[in-house]
C-alpha cells in the first residue's frame, strides 16, 4: 500500500514540477536520497554518494521535486534506516520544509503571477471601470472638473489618460519655458501647419523674465503672438474639442486659461470639376471634403453680408463639423429653425459617412426611394440655390452639400442649360425630361401593348417582337434590370484602363450572343438601353435610382394586372409623390398644388431679365430679384 502511494505522490509531484518527463519511483527516491544527504549529512553523505555511483543531472533534479510533494517510497525508507537515526531526523526536516517551500511554488504557478508581476499599474483598475459617453464626462472622471488645472503636470496627466498622450504618435505636448515662465504646446501633428508655429515660438523665445512677470496670458495674446485667429480658452473639454479639429492650444504655468491658435491645415485635394455635375461652358472648380475650403468657394461668388454661415457638431465621437448657410433676409427663418433644431437633437455616436447619415438624420423620409434634399458639388449650383432661398447643408468631410427644400422637377434640372441661350437651353432641359420619363414609363408601355395588341394605334402596328424567344417576355425584362445595374456597379469599381474592355464584353459578348442564340427579343434590349440612357442622363443619380424602382414595380404591375397594373401603378406613384413634402414644401410643385406661371418657368428656360421672383414654394421673405420699374414722373 505504502508503495502504491509513494508512486501517485511522486506523480503529482511531478505534474506540479513543470511537467518533467515520468521515471520509476525507485529513480527518483534514489536522485532525491542522494541530493539531501549531499546537502544535509557529514560522514553518511559520501558513503551514500559512492553507493550512488554517477546520477544524472535531470535524475536529481526530478526526485528533488518529487520528494518535495510527496511521501517517501519504501526503498527510500529502506535507505534511511540505513544511514542513521539522526540523519534520518534531519531528512525529516528538511523535507517539511521542502513541502511547505513547493506548496508556496504551486500556488503562485496556479495563480499565474510571479512576485515582480503584482507590481501593476495603480490606475488600471480605474481606466477599465470608466464609462464615459463624451469627452467632457471623461475629464471630470479623471480630475474632478471641466477646468484648466493651473499645473502643467496635472494638466499633462489629465490628457494622458483622457486624449492618449504618449499612446498615440500624433498628438504632440511640447513643453518650453518663455522668459522664465514653464509652457506647453498641444496640437495635432497632422493638422498643425509648421511655418506659422515656428514663427510663434521663434518670437517667444525672445522674452524675459521682466516682460512676462504679470498678465503673462495677455501678454502673450495680444502682444507676443503673431497670429490672426487667437481665442481664449475655459474650458478643458472645449480647448481639446478644439485641438483635435486642428487648432492649437498654448498653456501657461500658474494659468487657469488656455490660448487657442487657428493653426490648421487639413490635407486635401485640389477643387476639380465634379464628375457627375460636368458642363459644356462653365466653371471647373468643385467642392472638395474640406469644409473651410468649400465655404470659401460659395462666399466667392455671394459677397452678401447677409450670407450666414452656422456651424454645429454631431456625434460624440467623430464631433463632425456641419454649416448651415443661407442668406439672413431672403430665407424663411421658420425653415432655419427647423433645420438647426433637428441637427441639435441628433444624439449618436458620430456620423463617418457625413452628409448621407445627416440627411437620414434630419430627414427621415424611412422607406421612400425619392430623395426629398438635392445633391450637389458645384459652388455655382448652391449659389444660385441659396439665392432662391434655400437652405445649405455643408459636412465636414463630405464632397457634396445638401440643398433643401427641393422637388422632383429640380431634381431634373442641370446647370448645362444655364450655360447656354434660353432657346437651346429649353430644347435641352425638354430631352432630358423625355429621357428621365422614358426611363420610368418606357418599358412598362411597350410591355403592355405586347400583351394587349388591340390598344396599339395603326401608326404604331410595327411596335412589337417580329419572333418571340425561349424565355418569358418579363424574365427577359428581370434578367436585363439585373444584367444593367450589374454593369453599373463593375463600371465604378473597374479601373478606368479596363472600363472600355469591359463595356466592349458587355455590348458584344453579352447582348449580342444572347439575341443571336434566341434568349432575347431585340426589342427588350433595345427598349432597355434606350430607358437606361435616360436614367443616365438624370442629373440627379440618387432620382436615376428612384426611378429604376418604379420601373421595375411597373413591369410586375403590367405583367400581373395588365391595364388595370399600369393605370393603378402611375396613380400610386403620383399620389405618393404628392402627400411627400420636403421641409413643408410640395414635392412635385408646380404640378401640384398647380402653378401655371412657375410650370412655364420650368419647362421653358426663361432668359435672366425675366425672371423677377424668386420661387414661391421656399416661402422667402424677400420675393423680388429685381426691384420694382418705377415709373418716370412728368
Amino acid at each position: 500500500m505504502f508503495g502504491d502511494d509513494g508512486d501517485q505522490e511522486d506523480t503529482t509531484g511531478a505534474e506540479n514540477s513543470g511537467g518533467q518527463n515520468e521515471r520509476s519511483p525507485g529513480q527518483q527516491d534514489n536522485g532525491n536520497s542522494g541530493q539531501q544527504d549531499n546537502g544535509f549529512s557529514g560522514g553518511g553523505d559520501a558513503e551514500i554518494s559512492s553507493e550512488l555511483g554517477t546520477e544524472e543531472p535531470e535524475k536529481a533534479q526530478k526526485g528533488f521535486f518529487a520528494r518535495l510533494f510527496g511521501d517517501e517510497p519504501d526503498e527510500d525508507a529502506e535507505g534511511e534506516e540505513d544511514t542513521g537515526g539522526e540523519q534520518g531526523a534531519d531528512k525529516v526536516t528538511v523535507k517539511k520544509d521542502k513541502e511547505q517551500t513547493g506548496k508556496k511554488a504551486g500556488k503562485r504557478a496556479k495563480e499565474g503571477q510571479d512576485p515582480q508581476e503584482k507590481k501593476a499599474d495603480p490606475l488600471q483598475k480605474k481606466r477599465d471601470s470608466e464609462r464615459s459617453d463624451s469627452l467632457e464626462q471623461s475629464i471630470i472622471y479623471w480630475q474632478g472638473h471641466d477646468k484648466i488645472p493651473e499645473r502643467l503636470e496635472d494638466t499633462k496627466n489629465t490628457l494622458t489618460e483622457v486624449l492618449g498622450l504618449g499612446s498615440s504618435f500624433d498628438i504632440v505636448f511640447r513643453e518650453m519655458t518663455f522668459g522664465g515662465r514653464k509652457a506647453a504646446l498641444l496640437c495635432i501633428s497632422g493638422f498643425a501647419k509648421d511655418t506659422i508655429i515656428d514663427e510663434i515660438l521663434k518670437r517667444l523665445t525672445y522674452l524675459t523674465p521682466d516682460e512676462v512677470s504679470t498678465g503673462a496670458l495677455s501678454s502673450f495674446m495680444t502682444e507676443y503672438i503673431p497670429h490672426v485667429q487667437v481665442e481664449k480658452g475655459e474650458l478643458l473639454s472645449e480647448s481639446i474639442n478644439k485641438v483635435l479639429s486642428g487648432m492649437s492650444a498654448f498653456f501657461l504655468e500658474g494659468e487657469n486659461q488656455v490660448i487657442i491658435m487657428d493653426t490648421r491645415a487639413y490635407p486635401a485635394r485640389g477643387p476639380d470639376e465634379p464628375s457627375i455635375e460636368r458642363v459644356v461652358r462653365g466653371a471647373r472648380d468643385g467642392f472638395t471634403e474640406t469644409l473651410l475650403s468649400n465655404v470659401a468657394l460659395v462666399r466667392r461668388r455671394i459677397r452678401d453680408p447677409g450670407l450666414k454661415y452656422e456651424m454645429h457638431q454631431v456625434g460624440r465621437r467623430t464631433r463632425t463639423d456641419v454649416c448651415v448657410a443661407y442668406i439672413d433676409d431672403i430665407v424663411d427663418k421658420t425653415q432655419v429653425l427647423a433645420v438647426t433644431d433637428k441637427i441639435k437633437s441628433i444624439d449618436i455616436d458620430g456620423i463617418p459617412l457625413a452628409d448621407k447619415q445627416l440627411e437620414e438624420a434630419i430627414v427621415g423620409r424611412g422607406w421612400n426611394p425619392y430623395p426629398l434634399v438635392r445633391y450637389s458639388e458645384r459652388p455655382d449650383t448652391v449659389a444660385s440655390h441659396l439665392l432662391e432661398g434655400r437652405v445649405v447643408i455643408f459636412v465636414d468631410t463630405s464632397p457634396s452639400v445638401i440643398v433643401l427644400p427641393t422637388t422632383f422637377f429640380d431634381l431634373c434640372q442641370h446647370a448645362e442649360e444655364n450655360r447656354q441661350t434660353p432657346f437651346m437651353g429649353t430644347y435641352l432641359r425638354w430631352v432630358r425630361f423625355i429621357g428621365v420619363f422614358a426611363s420610368m414609363f418606357l418599358l412598362p408601355l411597350w410591355m403592355l401593348l405586347v400583351i394587349h395588341p388591340e390598344l396599339k394605334p395603326a401608326m404604331l402596328e410595327f411596335i412589337g417582337p417580329q419572333k418571340m424567344a425561349k424565355i418569358p417576355l418579363l424574365a427577359q425584362f428581370l434578367i436585363v434590370e439585373l444584367g444593367v445595374d450589374l454593369l453599373r456597379m463593375a463600371a465604378v469599381h473597374t479601373p478606368t484602363p479596363l472600363g472600355s474592355a469591359m463595356g466592349l464584353i458587355a455590348a458584344i459578348l453579352v447582348g449580342d450572343i444572347a439575341v443571336q442564340t434566341g434568349l432575347f427579343v431585340n426589342e427588350v434590349v433595345l427598349y432597355m438601353a434606350v430607358a437606361s440612357i435616360g436614367m443616365f442622363a438624370t442629373p440627379s443619380y440618387e432620382l436615376g435610382l428612384a426611378n429604376r424602382i418604379v420601373r421595375l414595380a411597373l413591369l410586375l404591375a403590367v405583367a400581373v394586372f395588365q391595364v388595370p397594373g399600369f393605370m393603378i401603378g402611375t396613380t400610386l406613384l403620383i399620389i405618393l409623390l404628392t402627400t411627400h413634402r420636403s421641409y413643408n414644401s410640395s414635392y412635385l410643385w408646380p404640378f401640384i398644388p398647380f402653378n401655371a406661371k412657375a410650370l412655364g418657368a420650368i419647362l421653358v428656360r426663361q432668359p435672366v431679365l425675366s425672371s423677377k421672383a424668386r420661387p414661391s414654394f421656399n416661402k422667402t421673405r424677400d420675393n423680388t430679384r429685381m426691384p420694382p420699374v418705377q415709373e418716370n414722373e412728368k
